[in-house]
């Protein structure tokens, strides 16, 4: 429990400095072992598009792991999203560019590491797609997932007009 308050700790302090980022909810943890380890399952609304909410999962670590492995401050980065419509979809003013623009950021070590949330727009194909990723100042990490969420056939209200 203490790791996870930690955790809560150090997401909350990071996110506090972060410029446009959701706020995050846990709503699952899942114990993996006897020692403690958990999975986490976060919801995160994007804050830009209303209606529809991205759940991430990752790996959160126990005392006793963390004494008995060493790597003290950092957690792995296995990380999952999956984001769908939860109402009705209202877009705000968000990244149009290629590269999109982060949604959401929590701490995955006590300094290096964060867990990411990039949206980018696929205007060709109307489709929101969500990026989960470790972003680590040393050596990064490839681990990586994407879940897409298509604008067509939907109601959708775009705030300053559909992207032309």
């Amino acid at each position: 429990m203490c790791s996870l308050k930690l955790h809560a700790a150090i997401a909350t302090s990071l996110l506090a400095l972060a410029p446009v980022s959701a706020s995050a909810e846990i709503v699952g943890k899942v114990g993996v072992d006897w020692t403690g380890n958990d999975i986490l399952v976060d919801a995160v609304p994007d804050p830009e598009v209303s209606g529809v909410t991205c759940h991430v999962t990752y790996f959160d670590r126990s005392v006793i792991d963390r004494l008995k492995n060493g790597n003290w401050f950092e957690d792995p980065s296995n990380n999952s999203i999956a984001c769908r419509q939860t109402g009705p979809i209202e877009i705000g003013n968000i990244s149009l560019s290629e590269s999109g623009e982060e949604v959401f950021r929590a701490g995955l070590s006590l300094i290096w590491k964060k867990l990411v949330v990039n949206r980018i727009y696929d205007k060709k194909n109307d489709t929101l797609i969500y990026l989960v990723h470790s972003r680590e100042l040393t050596d990064g990490s490839a681990k990586m997932a994407i879940s897409t969420v298509p604008l067509f056939g939907q109601s959708v209200t775009w705030k300053n007009g559909k992207p032309k």
